[in-house]
């Protein structure tokens, strides 16, 4: 689902014989474009999406993760690699979770999340919450936050033209630097394997839910899910509370960031 009703989501799913897999472009930093049709967000996630339908059954995350890097980065040009080797925020950028059939895995590479519980014969699942992280998310969403409280705009500004966005773009590209070193993403550069989460299952029954990072607060359901999304556009639109985040619920969108969701037992 698209935040802006009006664009196509950067957020993707991805179901196969042998994974699924839920997948977060990222939204551009930059001005450089890879695509005439798509953002570049929306064209990374439909690249990663199109090689996960062709990987081998076996696939290993190491194996993913070097061959997914190798298929982004066929998709720059020769001359743009040194420029793309300092500056990160002009890549092609994109989060996955994704569950391997055959090694029973969970490979989380990037902002994604996810609930995982044992199947319960007549009741729901016991869930454990996994997310990663970007290191730097939660402090800009702090000082984003502290730009909107110290303003004397009402709130209703923020809503229309976020400044205090914008105000935390130059601090987001400067920690963008740091893109697989100090946190794992697909760029089409080495994945920083050791920020890559893999979470391994047994053979009972297990119930699982992915998630981008659009869903502030991950539930068992989709239908709740949604209700808390609702319920913080409500009460927090500007997102500066409890649940603090680099965007709002900008006029006119249905929530502050696209969002994908899907629940399955394996």
């Amino acid at each position: 689902m698209p935040k802006n009703p009006a664009k196509k989501s950067e957020d993707g799913i991805v179901v196969s014989p042998d994974f699924i897999a839920v997948i977060d472009g990222s939204t551009s930093k930059s001005t450089r474009r890879y695509s005439l049709f798509k953002s570049n967000g929306e064209y990374a996630m439909y690249l990663v999406s199109k090689y996960i339908r062709r990987m081998p059954k076996d696939c290993s995350c190491h194996e993913f993760c070097m061959g997914v890097a190798s298929y982004i980065r066929k998709h720059y040009k020769k001359s743009q690699l040194d420029a793309l080797s300092e500056h990160p925020e002009d890549r092609l950028t994109a989060s996955a979770i994704i569950f391997s059939r055959l090694r029973r895995e969970i490979w989380m590479i990037g902002d994604c999340q996810c609930l995982v519980g044992p199947v319960q014969p007549g009741s729901e699942p016991c869930f454990t919450l996994y997310d990663n992280p970007k290191p730097y998310e939660q402090e800009l969403a702090e000082r984003r936050a502290q730009i909107i409280n110290d303003s004397s705009q009402p709130w209703d500004h923020f809503l229309e033209d976020d400044t205090a966005r914008q105000a935390i773009i130059p601090r987001m590209k400067e920690t963008m630097k740091q893109q697989n070193k100090t946190y794992s993403v697909i760029d089409g550069f080495p994945v920083a394997e050791q920020h890559v989460k893999v979470i391994t299952l047994d053979f009972q029954p297990w119930q699982l839910v992915f998630a981008s990072d659009g869903y502030p607060f991950l539930c068992p359901t989709l239908d709740e899910s949604e209700a808390r999304l609702d319920e913080q556009r409500h009460t927090d639109p500007l997102n500066i509370g409890r649940f603090k985040a680099t965007k709002a619920f900008a006029k006119g969108n249905n929530s502050f960031d696209d969002r994908a969701y899907i629940r399955f037992t394996v």
